[in-house]
């Protein structure tokens, strides 16, 4: 839901296990490294234990994935609540053994497991047994496992046993009863939650994996977020998650303190709020939430003026452009004070109106603005579409066109500028025809992702492509495809069909660009192709609109 609007390729903060967000802390570098030396030593336990969301299915599963011997075969119990006979029954199936039709005798299956071990030995395999949660484990289980490591030649145990669990399986371990089973672990390692510094790291660390560009939270942000987690990373990532909601929701880029409390306060349920406050706050947010729905649908309106052919068109400009021009000018050029986006805005609100950007868009393709008739309505008829939706920077950056951008200023009135140029931390924008410099977060704070731009759909016609679509526009995307890159040329280069062939060089071409990979040749793959074959005079956001002057 909200990725799109900060720029984001996927959910940064999502508690499923995935080794690609895993944040090597110091603390995790030292938790994987006693794995790894638990799978490459052979003989005995590894027991790794930690508090409930510290990271540790997120190691295990890094250790599966890429750091385990070439030659390892991995059983992998992650439901221990199971008879002994139960436990050695899974064992078996993880490891592909023919289960013994008397399935209800524990020495069977030890037998016919030992078997497995000895040839796996022989043929230089080596076996890992994983048991997650393993505090879970019955007293007559872990027994059994004990027994498992007398699986054993003359000079190597044939199962190294990797147990993985709370902090309790501390306690369970420490028993007398089990006081064999504890002699056997030859590794322990405890995984304690992040530092405030990690936190903060680690925050960031998963945010740029999901594709952030820049910061989102705060330096008050990210302290709440570890006072409130106590640097357990399954709680920040719930926290920051639903932040990122809300922001969304309210329309702000940057998260601070005070969204990760209301998030927290979602999450648990629980909030700062005392007697009297209770009644008042949810009358705040209600008001609050008429306020932003009236602005929302403002810009809705003023939106659909831009692009909505059934209404009356707009009136012509009623302020001379050159006037306009040397107000703007003479305050860009105060010689000794930088003056603010904020206030060139306020300046120019008579003609930073969509027809003006409008008439500023055209220009840039080319086209000429004939007033009293919709800007859209122009571009149509000169075979471009007029695209408007919300994103973010990147978004912008790899459509690599000038668009329109809706800016809200600080007394709440809103503005329409045109986007010519990206460099660096600096864009340029066209204000009621005036082309301005200011960084991207200045912009930031008063652009809410919304943005208009041009686009030329190949044959005139817009549609989406996917698999069994027919005609020109399907030879256009497969000959498209091949022209910016020989590796996704299909074997039939004249065939109009939509192939599955064809759908798969689109998920290619999707992987490659970042886009959704799905398969399907929608709007946006569609221009990211059109940009990257458009002719050398298509004006571009990354060859700046002064340069060329």
């Amino acid at each position: 839901m909200y990725t799109s609007f900060f720029g984001l390729n996927e959910k940064p903060f999502s508690i499923t296990p995935d080794p690609r967000y895993l944040f090597m802390s110091e603390r995790h570098g030292e938790a994987l490294a006693h794995l790894v030396y638990g799978v490459t030593e052979s003989g005995g336990f590894i027991q790794l234990t930690g508090e409930v969301g510290t990271g540790k299915t997120t190691l295990v599963r890094t250790l599966l994935l890429n750091r385990m011997p070439a030659n390892a075969d991995v059983a992998v119990v992650l439901n221990p609540q199971l008879s002994a006979r139960e436990f050695l029954v899974s064992i078996c199936e993880e490891l592909g053994i023919a289960v013994p039709e008397d399935r209800g005798s524990i020495k069977a299956l030890i037998d016919a497991l030992n078997h497995y071990l000895l040839n796996a030995h022989a043929n230089g395999r080596r076996t890992i047994l994983v048991v997650d949660e393993a505090q879970n484990l019955a007293p007559d289980v872990l027994e059994e496992v004990r027994l498992l490591t007398n699986l054993e030649t003359a000079k190597q145990k044939l199962l190294q046993i990797i147990l993985i669990g709370q902090p309790e399986l501390r306690d369970v371990l420490a028993r007398t009863d089990l006081r064999q089973l504890a002699q056997r672990i030859t590794g322990r390692y405890h995984l304690e939650p992040l530092s405030r510094d990690e936190t903060a790291a680690y925050i960031e660390h998963r945010l740029k994996v999901a594709g952030a560009l820049g910061e989102v939270f705060d330096t008050g942000a990210k302290r709440e977020v570890f006072r409130l987690s106590q640097g357990v990373p399954r709680l920040i990532n719930v926290i920051c998650d639903r932040a990122l909601l809300g922001a969304y929701s309210s329309e702000t880029r940057r998260v601070n303190r005070r969204m990760i409390k209301r998030a927290a306060a979602e999450v648990t349920g629980k909030g700062d709020e005392s007697g009297w406050l209770r009644w008042l706050v949810p009358v705040f947010g209600i008001t609050a939430a008429i306020v932003i729905v009236a602005g929302i649908l403002t810009m809705l309106d003023e939106s659909r003026q831009l692009i909505d052919d059934t209404v009356d068109p707009p009136s012509v400009i009623s302020i001379p452009q050159a006037v306009a021009e040397t107000e703007i000018a003479a305050v860009v050029a105060e010689p000794e004070a930088e003056v603010s986006l904020d206030a060139q805005l306020t300046l120019a609100l008579e003609i930073t109106t969509p027809e003006s950007a409008l008439v500023t868009l055209l220009d840039l393709w080319g086209l000429d603005y004939r007033p009293g008739e919709r800007g859209c309505r122009q571009a149509a008829a000169a075979g471009y579409e007029c695209l408007r939706q919300r994103g973010s920077w990147s978004g912008l950056k790899q459509f690599d066109r000038p668009a329109i951008l809706t800016l809200v200023d600080s007394k709440g009135a809103t503005h329409s500028v045109v986007l010519t140029a990206i460099e660096g931390e600096t864009v340029e924008i066209s204000i009621g025809g005036v082309t301005v410099a200011h960084p991207i977060d200045a912009v930031s704070d008063l652009w809410f992702g919304q943005y208009t731009l041009l686009w030329r759909p190949p044959n005139g016609s817009s549609e989406s492509l996917r698999l069994g679509s027919r005609g020109q526009n399907v030879l256009w995307l497969r000959q498209s495809l091949a022209a910016i890159d020989t590796s996704y040329q299909t074997a039939a280069m004249d065939s109009d069909v939509f192939d599955a062939e064809l759908q798969q060089q689109i998920r290619a071409f999707q992987r490659d660009h970042r886009l959704d990979v799905d398969g399907l040749a929608g709007r946006q793959t569609q221009i990211i192709i059109n940009t990257l074959l458009a002719p050398a005079n298509t004006p571009r956001l990354t060859i700046p609109r002064l340069a060329q002057e």
